[in-house]
């Protein structure tokens, strides 16, 4: 949702496709954001029949100190390469992702 930009929000059916998990281990996951004030469900706007799911102040805070922390951590491993490495590292990730990071066909996100 921290990626999808404001208002941070998405439908279950949606963060389900992109986390590679079931609808039903979604709903669970959800169930336990909500419970910590992390997301809030709400009705969709552009569907009568759909949901969303939106991070709250609480929830959007958290992911960016999350984020932070991961990239800290990301700059240490890297800072242990050497600069021509770290600049092999790169080329062999960019090469390895082309391989399978292909387009997803659209998919319908009502839930």
């Amino acid at each position: 949702m921290r990626r999808a930009g404001a208002p941070f929000e998405r439908a279950p059916g949606e963060l389900a496709a992109h986390t590679m998990v079931t609808t039903g281990a979604m709903t669970k996951r959800i169930d336990r954001l909500e419970r910590a004030g992390l997301v809030a469900r709400r009705p969709s706007q552009t569907d009568g029949r759909g949901r969303v799911v939106a991070l709250t102040p609480a929830g959007r805070e958290l992911i960016d100190q999350a984020f932070a922390e991961h990239m800290r951590y990301e700059r240490r491993l890297v800072d242990l390469l050497t600069p021509e490495q770290a600049a092999q590292l790169e080329s062999l990730l960019t090469t390895w992702l082309a391989c399978f990071e292909t387009p997803l066909p659209a998919r319908d996100t009502t839930d």
